[in-house]
């Protein structure tokens, strides 16, 4: 399908071909799937609703419930606040959430609606009912990506609900972000391995990886608590995992609250999750339990074994900022060598990491970049090839056209099942992509080697 693209690079300045990346208000409608009884609102047309409901739903496989502002004509010349009145009401009356948490899009932006206005007319004229509530962000599809979205969200989160009271929890707060459910499953397990009370914020677990029951449920059990999320305020420490998706949170409820953040990478490989083990170990106080260190052991000598196949292998990586960051030092630890690696979500704070950790281990001749596509990637695969590629589903037209062993990582992946039950962060996720690294690798000899080199035995 991809016959046609062309050894020669040409240097692009406004034209994306096939972007690394979607649009704001799908990470703010998954941000807000993460809050219990939840209802997320789109504030703009039927289609742009439609859309980011339907990148969640293929991804997760679950449905991914949001409301929105219908914009027609009217709305769009004469901006849509009659529109979100009316559907604030109707929601309250017919879906009955906890709370609503509206995202704007590219129009309702364009036109400049201002929805805090709008909220306290509403707060005013009694349409949200008592003990209700209505929070809102800004997520203009035409700036960022869907990470900028869901740390907005986060943002709005903190700005609208968490409180300091004055009397402190004794917690831990911990942005997880942009990851799937079974990484916020996998989060929280350490934070109770290691017995140290916690608040998640948000929190999809139990909401796009609930199991079937044969009964309907338009809120599941999961999700952070609102009690919970006004108690951010009153935490000891905050922990950001990745800077891109909730450093904006930890800095937000720093100013407001006064809790003090500190921000670390996604915990993936040995040395991030290291790292997230060591920081909840020093604020705390508590010691690393057997369990965790068995883990961390069970890993390293995993990457033992894997290691001649992995050894000196290039790898391209397409994906967000916080997971490929943290994959491209696992890649390093697994003695391979991240030859290309691209993220569409805008930032040179991702090039400096990436260069960095090149400079530390002394690679040559890596390319990176920021607010790439996967046409960027497919051309220097065509000049320089790879040993393996790891993207979202996207980056399977490129496999299958240069014929380069193919991981599936970060979002979104549409075309298979029961990743979003698998976590990929701590040691048990990086046990994980290190099968799934090595299978496909191996997946490609075998396929290819002459039969007195087929072996049974690896």
């Amino acid at each position: 399908m991809l016959d046609a693209t062309p050894k020669e690079i040409v240097e692009r300045k406004a034209l994306r071909i096939n972007p690394a990346k979607t649009c704001q208000p799908v990470g703010a409608m998954y941000a807000a799937l993460g809050i219990h009884n939840c209802l997320p609102h789109s504030h703009g047309s039927q289609g742009c609703c439609s859309y980011h409901r339907t990148v969640l739903s293929r991804h997760f496989k679950e449905p991914a419930m949001a409301s929105t502002s219908s914009f027609t004509e009217g709305a769009s010349v004469f901006g849509g606040g009659s529109n979100i009145k009316t559907a604030v009401k109707n929601i309250f009356s017919l879906y009955n959430p906890d709370i609503i948490a509206v995202h704007t899009t590219c129009l309702s932006e364009t036109l400049g609606d201002d929805l805090p206005t709008y909220i306290s007319q509403m707060e005013d004229a009694g349409s949200i009912p008592e003990g209700k509530l209505v929070i809102h962000t800004n997520t203009p599809s035409y700036v960022g990506s869907h990470v900028t979205g869901f740390a907005n969200m986060v943002q709005g989160i903190v700005n609208y609900l968490s409180e300091n009271t004055g009397a402190k929890n004794g917690k831990i707060n911990v942005i997880p972000g942009f990851v799937g459910p079974a990484d916020m499953r996998e989060i929280k397990r350490l934070f109770e391995a290691m017995d140290i009370p916690y608040i998640m914020f948000p929190d999809t677990s139990g909401v796009l990886d609930g199991p079937t029951t044969g009964e309907y449920k338009m809120y599941p059990e999961g999700g952070t608590k609102i009690e919970d999320l006004k108690d951010t305020g009153n935490s000891d420490l905050t922990l950001s995992l990745g800077s891109y998706a909730s450093d904006l949170g930890a800095k937000t409820l720093e100013k407001k609250c006064k809790v003090p953040f500190k921000t670390l990478r996604t915990p993936i490989g040995v040395s991030a999750t290291d790292e997230f083990i060591m920081a909840l170990s020093e604020a705390t106080g508590k010691e690393v339990p057997a369990s965790i260190e068995e883990e961390r052991g069970q890993l390293i000598d995993l990457m033992i074994d894997a290691q001649q196949y992995l050894q000196g292998k290039k790898v391209a990586l397409l994906g967000d900022p916080d997971e490929i960051i943290a994959l491209s030092k696992f890649i390093i630890e697994l003695g391979a060598i991240p030859k290309y690696v691209v993220t569409g979500t805008p930032g040179m704070k991702f090039q400096k990491e990436i260069n960095a950790m090149f400079a530390e281990a002394g690679i040559e001749g890596s390319k990176v970049k920021v607010e790439g596509d996967f046409f960027d990637v497919h051309q220097w695969i065509k000049n320089e090839g790879v040993d393996l590629l790891i993207s979202n589903t996207y980056g399977k037209f490129i496999a299958r056209e240069e014929n380069i062993p193919f991981v599936r990582f970060g979002f979104p992946i549409m075309d298979r099942y029961g990743h979003y039950y698998n976590p990929k962060v701590g040691y048990k996720g990086a046990i994980r992509l290190v099968e799934e690294i090595t299978n496909v690798i191996l997946d490609k000899i075998e396929r290819e080697c002459t039969e007195e080199d087929f072996e049974v035995v690896r």
